[in-house]
């Protein structure tokens, strides 16, 4: 299946756009007006934050998207940190709480090379429940464009200690 998907998550409120699970949807529409229209979206998850800590569980999400026109990766990645900053998030830390986080998952399953500065698919999608989750709602016969596993043996082989639970 030939899709571009993203990873959309927040674990704090916005000003204007309220709370985290209205954060991402607003972000979902940012993206459209930019010319990043949505195909189809998971159901919102809550998952506590990975590496554990005590800031606030996230709203999680995974979309598949239709650039129009078409954009390269690297530009696909440039809106979405566009939108990021629109948002006010600050890239201070690793792991940090955020406004908004929205990352390329995969690329019409493109692999990038390991010297690359953007990495296709997203290096630690396989480790993360709040990714692998939404994304069997958006792409139930998505495979990983590197090692070929379905994303239901990926589901399957999730650490126990992530908690992620439906939202919806």
């Amino acid at each position: 299946m030939s899709v571009i998907l993203i990873a959309i998550g927040s674990n704090l409120p916005h000003p204007e756009h309220g709370q985290p699970r209205a954060v991402c949807e607003a972000a979902l529409l940012r993206l459209a007006e930019l010319g990043v229209p949505l195909l189809r979206r998971s159901r919102w998850f809550g998952s506590a934050p990975v590496p554990r800590s005590d800031q606030p569980w996230f709203v999680n999400g995974v979309a598949a998207v239709e650039p129009e026109p078409a954009l390269a990766p690297a530009d696909l990645l440039a809106v979405l940190h566009q939108v990021e900053a629109e948002f006010g998030r600050e890239r201070r830390l690793r792991n940090e709480a955020r406004i908004l986080d929205l990352d390329l998952i995969d690329y019409r399953g493109i692999v990038s090379p390991p010297d690359s500065d953007l990495r296709l698919p997203h290096p630690r999608l396989q480790e993360r429940a709040f990714v692998v989750l939404p994304l069997q709602d958006v792409s139930r016969n998505w495979r990983h464009p590197v090692s070929g596993e379905a994303i239901a043996d990926i589901a399957a082989r999730l650490p126990e200690e992530q908690q992620t639970q439906p939202l919806e």
